[in-house]
């Protein structure tokens, strides 16, 4: 399953990136309204893609076909990379469809549920993106939600990628990967979180204190 970083902040970014353990970016409206808001969103999503180099979607904003595929035009003329962010409503099956028919790849947000998947690769989405913590905030399972999706794909042999979306906690992106998803989107601070183990830390700190007393015990001698 491969990783990417749900954010549109540069350092966070640029620090996941340089790890190497990211292969893309997730960016939304309201990630890209906590940043600088003189920087034109063109220019933080070129450096988006200059930093990571892979995958990047972007989202439209237009809740209407013609404005979608006018969005998209717009945002692939400054990054013809770009995969182009769609709303899961009617209205953005059809940009989907449209767009997919000219093989501008697609990203269908804002899935909750595996009817809203089916559709979505059958109006020719590149990926789906299945909202888990959304889900759990309101009572319902939304791994299990992926698991019935992932299912469906073994089944029917969707080429369209699954992406585990809305991922709260470091156990969200083990869970995912064990029900199926391709790809888990993950905000930076979770990211993080599922680098680090209290084992690890007093694991590391013991070895380092051995190794000073070695170095102490070599001085005296």
């Amino acid at each position: 399953m491969q990783l990417f970083v749900d954010s549109a902040n540069l350092d966070e970014i640029r620090h996941a990136a340089q790890l190497g353990i990211i292969t893309g970016v997730t960016t939304n409206p309201s990630l890209l309204a906590k940043e600088d808001p003189s920087q034109p969103v063109e220019r933080i999503i070129s450096t988006i893609h200059e930093i990571v180099g892979g995958h990047i979607s972007v989202e439209v904003v237009s809740t209407d076909t013609d404005g979608m595929i006018r969005e998209a035009e717009e945002i692939l003329s400054w990054l013809p990379e770009a995969t182009i962010k769609i709303p899961m409503i009617p209205a953005g099956l059809a940009a989907v469809h449209q767009l997919s028919r000219r093989d501008i790849p697609t990203n269908v947000t804002l899935v909750f549920s595996p009817t809203q998947a089916l559709a979505a690769a059958n109006a020719g989405a590149s990926y789906v993106s299945v909202f888990l913590g959304r889900l759990d905030d309101i009572g319902h399972d939304g791994i299990g939600v992926l698991r019935d999706v992932a299912e469906i794909w073994d089944i029917h042999r969707f080429e369209a990628e699954i992406i585990a979306a809305s991922v709260r906690h470091p156990m969200h992106i083990v869970e995912a990967a064990k029900a199926g998803a391709h790809i888990a989107t993950v905000p930076y601070k979770v990211l993080m979180q599922s680098l680090k183990h209290p084992l690890t830390d007093a694991g590391l700190d013991a070895f380092l204190r051995d190794a000073a007393k070695r170095q102490q015990r070599s001085v005296a001698v």
